[in-house]
């Protein structure tokens, strides 16, 4: 019986699933990758530097059973009006560009609110 209770819980690819459909029922339906020039929207191909991104918000989610299964889903604006999210390993296998790319991101942010 026991086995069954933990069955019936959500894995966290669902949970990861729910929360992306939620974030594009509110528009954010583009996608993004990274490369080593910068953001790519995968809908247009334009890439983006990290002056003209936004990081709203993010969540991080975790593997019930393994705690390598960690992910994060970034939630992306553009200066030019595209909205859409990302996904990403994080820790271990998380992409270092990536990662780079998203401290850059946050250090403008941040000089940009101070002001």
């Amino acid at each position: 019986m026991e086995l069954l209770k933990a069955n019936d819980r959500l894995t966290y690819m669902t949970e990861l699933d729910k929360c992306h459909k939620k974030l594009e029922e509110k528009g954010y339906a583009d996608q993004f990758q990274a490369t080593a020039e910068g953001l790519k929207c995968v809908e247009n191909g334009k890439v983006y530097n990290p002056a003209e991104v936004k990081v709203p918000n993010f969540f991080r989610f975790e593997g019930i059973s393994d705690p390598d299964d960690m992910s994060i889903l970034y939630v992306i604006e553009t200066a030019d009006g595209r909205k859409g999210t990302l996904v990403d390993a994080y820790g271990l296998y998380a992409d270092d560009n990536l990662g780079q790319f998203m401290i850059e991101v946050e250090d403008i942010q941040k000089k940009v609110t101070k002001k």
